[in-house]
This record gives C-alpha cells, structure tokens and sequence, in this order.
C-alpha cells in the first residue's frame, strides 16, 4: 500500500476495497489492514484482482475519485466513471499544448533531459560496479559528452535542434551499450539498434522490453485521465500511444535496457530462449517470454526513492508517478514537468 500525490496505489494481489461510511478500508483475507479517509483522496489505482465493492465504486463516482483497477501484471482493465468528469479540462488541456508548438517543446525539453541524464548515469554505475571488465576510458568519455549535452537540452526552443540533440545523444549511448554485456557474449552482441523486425538476440529484447515500458506508460496516462495518443515529442499518428512513448523516453535506460543487460549477464535469459524466423526477425520463445516477464516483474517489487518526491517506492510505480506529475504540471500545480532522474 502506497499513498502518494494524494493518490493511493493498492499493490497487494489479494487486497480487496470496501466502504465504512466516509472511509475506504483495505482487507485481506476478511482483515482490515487500511483505512483512508476518502476526502484525503485524488484517486486509487488497483492491481488486484479481488477488486472494490459497488459502495465504494459509487462514492468515489459521486466524489469525483479516479478510482482505475489494473492487473498485477500492469494490464489496463477499468475505471469508474461518474456523473461529472474533471478530466475532461485536463485533456482539453493536453490538446492545447500539442497543438502549440512551444508549449510542446517544453514538455519534450524535460523528456529528452530526462533521457539523456539517465542514460549517461547508466554507463557511470557500469563504470563502478565493473571496472576491471570494461573499457572504462570510454565509457567515461561518452559519459562526458552525454553531460555536455544537458545544458544545450534545457535551453533549447527548437523542436528540430532538440531531436537533433536526442538522436546524437542516444547514437552515443547504443555506442557503449555493447560494452555492457558481460556474458554469453557470443550469443549476445549489439551493434546497433534494429527494430521491426529485431534483428539479433539483444534486439529482441530491447524491442521486447520497450513494448512492456510503452504498455505501463500507456495504463499509468490512462489511469491520471491522459490520452495517450496525443503526445508532445513524438507526434500523433493513427495507432501510435504518443504520449506514452514521451513518458517512457526517461525511463528506457534505467528501466528496460538495465534489465534486458541484468537478465543477459546473469543467465535468465540464454540463446534458447531466442529464435530467428524466416524473414530474418529474432524473437523470444514462449519459454523466453515467460523468463523475461518473471524478472521483469521482479524488478517492479524492487524499491527506489524517487528523485522528486524523495520517498521510497517500488519500480512499478514509477510511471504512475510521473504520469500523475505531468498531469499536475499540465494543470498548473507543477511550475514545469519535473523528469525522472535517475544515479
């Protein structure tokens, strides 16, 4: 159980909401173990699968409570919806600032210096965890570059110049990101990003990893009353979660590529779990999927203290929390969107 930004977040597989008058209260097992005053509350998001009683979904329609329930696995599946909806201004909001191309940029400054800021602290912790195993020098020299890149990132204006900036930055970054695999490393090498179809084993992963990211990415805007279709960075196109793919931008080093690195080196994931179809595209087996996903929800559990709030909470939760942060920033809560920044 977590409560933060005046959201609570029920993570207990088994845990099961119901309504005592004006207060939610937790039980597991026919045992209260919470309670929440609901006027305390923005919003609940559950990933359980026992659920809320009728009561408690109808005060929090009639409150206005976002009240989203998820699978354990990060799945989308509802939420309640009153008579009265404020999401409705906040959406109105996000279509006035993708249509603005300045307002836009600002949004897509904090995105990229999220990512760029992460990705050079994902070759500095290599650098200290493993230095009789990799080329230090260069990592540290790309890390280099990679932090001369920051202050031209903040103080850019222009859409073209900060994807220029974005695409040297991340060219950079998949550069080292060979030297980072430690094992298996006749089965494992990258030399460069291919996407549809991955083309190699760690590809594969990547692709893999990344389409698990954009998904979390997707639930958690969908779950704060964001479109994810309608993003900032990258524009919106028929079919394409926009919005979800800038918010999982500062995410992708930290996240999916730290994990796709750990289950290389550490032997979950081995050449078997890979197999090249006939049109040249690498993909994980059944067997290879159900690996990745167990450590992939291991990692979720695993817990961090955010950089902005400065409290401890699970992996998991951190695209909820930046999805509920850059909705705040949207409304005018938050002077500007404040990116993940992750050492």
């Amino acid at each position: 159980m977590r409560k933060l930004l005046n959201t609570l977040f029920v993570i207990n597989e088994d845990a099961y909401l119901t309504l005592d008058g004006e207060n939610l209260v937790v039980t597991r097992n026919k045992q209260e173990t919470h309670r929440y005053a609901l006027h305390t509350l923005e919003g609940i998001v559950c990933f359980t699968y026992a659920g809320a009683s009728p009561a408690l979904m109808g005060a929090c329609a009639r409150r206005g409570i976002d009240l989203c329930f998820f699978d354990p696995y990060g799945r989308f599946q509802a939420r309640t919806v009153g008579e009265e909806r404020g999401n409705v201004l906040l959406r109105q909001t996000q279509y006035r600032v993708s249509d603005d191309p300045a307002q836009s940029c600002r949004y897509a400054r904090s995105f990229i210096l999220g990512k760029v800021y992460n990705a050079r602290w994902v070759l500095e912790r290599a650098t200290r965890d493993h230095p009789q195993r990799i080329p230090v020098e260069k990592l540290k020299r790309t890390s280099t570059q990679l932090a001369a890149a920051l202050p031209l990132i903040q103080t850019s204006d222009d859409p073209e110049q900060l994807r220029g900036l974005e695409g040297e930055a991340a060219q950079r970054y998949f550069d080292c990101l060979n030297d980072l695999i430690l094992q298996q490393k006749q089965d494992f090498v990258f030399e460069g990003r291919s996407r549809r179809p991955p083309l190699d084993n760690v590809n594969a992963l990547l692709s893999f990893a990344y389409s698990m990211l954009a998904r979390e990415c997707a639930s958690a805007l969908n779950a704060v009353g964001l479109d994810p279709y309608v993003g900032f960075m990258h524009r919106p196109r028929p079919g394409r979660k926009s919005l979800a793919l800038d918010l999982m931008e500062e995410l992708r080093a930290v996240y999916a590529d730290r994990l796709v690195i750990s289950c290389i080196n550490q032997k979950i994931i081995t050449a078997k779990h890979l197999q090249k179809q006939e049109n040249g595209a690498v993909l994980l087996t059944d067997d290879g999927r159900k690996a990745f996903l167990t450590a992939w929800q291991n990692k979720k559990k695993e817990e961090i203290t955010h950089p902005f709030l400065k409290e401890k909470l699970p992996w998991g939760l951190v695209p909820y929390v930046q999805a509920l942060l850059l909705a705040r920033a949207l409304r005018g809560d938050l002077e500007v969107y404040p990116p993940f920044f992750w050492k």
